[in-house]
């Protein structure tokens, strides 16, 4: 090790002392190469014990662990949620998965390792604040949510964007300011759509539609770029017509909504009774066809039984005379109280009525 005789006046390389600018006249002189290398030579041996018979061989050895160490040093770890991004002299060369991976050491090749799992979000059209693990809105921000529709009524739509990182290496170098990016192709896909829609499906049921078509169109957007963004999902966090008119508007939805109960209400009324108007016609209809077919039988029964009659008429007058005599009294006389008078008898012939003593058993048996 230098002593402070080695110093003594001067520099450590040996240069006398005093200034100047090395003209020969009482400047430095330049140092002396041999005696440079044989202080470094006395540094080595002393800072090594036992290399003062080797020679050079400590420098290489020193050289050679270096090295070792230099090279060992590229080996690197990118976590499961990560992605690696190599550089080669600042410039973009490759990207490695999660795992122990190698590159070129420092100062040729360095690594970047963004998260790529993490789910990024962008507000559009106002600015939201975390409160105790919530997201809660505290300001509008109207040159952003305030949107024309395609019926020309104006809406205040407000959303949110979320992404992953697809790509590390084309998010890092693609693009300059990834999330200006997609704020800015989240609010033009955002228009696209709301322009080309009515409002009254912007403002109930055509939510989910525009959110799926809007997050299309950003995806298309940012492929186009090569940016190395997915996005997950658009979600529409408020949808209402401006400020100033959404009392109107909301009067309007309520006779809306109660135009909507009472044709229900109608429909409703209407489905209850024409079914049944429509099977009370179904039986009636069925009731005089049928009756039609009973008249008709029994009408062509009259009628055979007649033709047959007239038939034997033919054939015997007297018997057939007195047959229907006899059948015609029989009907008449089977439903009327009866009294008998005979000429030769003198008057009233009593008889046991055997009809009506059956009648009036069979009643006083049920």
């Amino acid at each position: 090790m230098a002593n402070g005789n080695d110093f003594k006046g001067g520099s450590p390389w040996g240069s006398p002392p005093g200034g100047g600018n090395g003209s020969g006249r009482g400047g430095p002189r330049p140092p002396n190469i041999d005696e440079v290398i044989e202080k470094i030579q006395k540094l080595i041996n002393k800072l090594i014990p036992g290399s003062k018979s080797g020679g050079g061989k400590p420098i290489i050895f020193g050289l050679i662990l270096l090295i070792v160490v230099w090279a060992f040093s590229g080996l690197y770890r990118v976590l499961p949620d990560e992605q690696g991004v190599v550089l080669r002299f600042g410039k973009f060369v490759s990207t490695t998965q999660p795992g122990l991976n190698y590159h070129i050491p420092y100062p040729v090749e360095t690594v970047l390792t963004p998260k790529v799992t993490k789910v990024n979000r962008i507000d559009v059209g106002f600015r939201a604040a975390s409160d105790s693990g919530r997201t809660s809105g505290v300001g509008d921000v109207p040159e952003e949510s305030l949107m024309l529709t395609g019926d020309e009524n104006i809406v205040n739509i407000d959303f949110s964007v979320f992404w992953v990182i697809k790509d590390a290496g084309n998010f890092l170098f693609r693009i300059q300011s990834p999330v200006e990016t997609v704020k800015a192709a989240s609010e033009t896909a955002m228009r696209e759509v709301i322009a080309k829609s009515q409002l009254q499906p912007i403002l109930t049921k055509g939510r989910s539609t525009i959110e799926i078509e809007v997050q299309e169109i950003i995806q298309s957007i940012l492929d186009e770029y090569e940016s190395g963004i997915q996005v997950t999902q658009v979600q529409t966090q408020k949808a209402d017509p401006p400020d100033q008119v959404i009392d109107a508007f909301r009067d309007v939805q309520a006779a809306r909504a109660d135009m909507e109960r009472s044709k229900n209400e109608a429909e409703a009324y209407a489905n209850d009774v024409i079914p049944r108007a429509r099977g009370d016609a179904a039986k009636i209809l069925q009731e005089a066809e049928a009756y039609k077919k009973q008249v008709v039988a029994a009408a062509e029964g009259e009628a055979s039984r007649f033709i047959a009659i007239y038939n034997e008429y033919a054939k015997a007058k007297t018997v057939t005379q007195e047959r229907m005599y006899l059948e015609t009294m029989e009907k008449v006389l089977a439903d009327i109280d009866k009294v008998i008078i005979d000429k030769k008898a003198g008057g009233v012939v009593p008889y046991l009525p055997l009809p009506e003593l059956k009648k009036k058993k069979k009643g006083s048996g049920s």
